[in-house]
């Protein structure tokens, strides 16, 4: 299983290895618009706009997030969010800052995070993020061109 090492400015709780970050917003960009799809993304930038992610969405130590309302599967925030969050599992950071409302199934915090606004817990949550994706021409190709899985034996009577 794959394990990861935190840096020394990470927390000491390493993702979990389910889940993997697939996109990285450095921390000298600044972006304005929307994040939406599936996949892992890590936040260490300027971000602001929406977020609709069928998956992980990690705001890193240097990451600076404002959205109106965050959607994803899971939401750990090391650095600062400002706005809501509708998530499954929600976890702050020791240097997380939130300033907004969260409606979460499952909610971690470590000591030293923040957090200004209202917690609703739910038995589920419902994401709204739509179907998902169909795969692309590259990925049908690569389910095709695997070998098919052997039929079962017949048993003999």
């Amino acid at each position: 299983m794959f394990k990861r090492t935190p840096t020394t400015t990470e927390s000491t709780q390493p993702i979990p290895a389910v889940e993997r970050i697939t996109s990285v917003l450095g921390s000298g960009v600044i972006w304005h618009g929307s994040i939406d799809g599936s996949g892992g993304v890590r936040i260490e930038g300027a971000f602001e706009g929406e977020i609709a992610l069928r998956g992980m969405l990690v705001v890193g130590e240097t990451g600076r997030v404002t959205c109106e309302n965050i959607r994803a599967n899971t939401v750990i925030v090391a650095g600062a969010v400002r706005g809501n969050i509708t998530t499954q599992k929600l976890e702050i950071r020791a240097t997380g800052r939130v300033w907004g409302d969260v409606v979460t199934t499952a909610f971690v915090t470590e000591e030293g995070s923040f957090l200004r606004g209202q917690i609703r817990m739910e038995e589920t949550v419902e994401l709204e993020l739509g179907p998902p994706p169909e795969a692309t021409p590259a990925e049908e190709a690569d389910a095709s061109s695997a070998e098919p899985e052997p039929a079962p034996a017949k048993k003999k009577k």
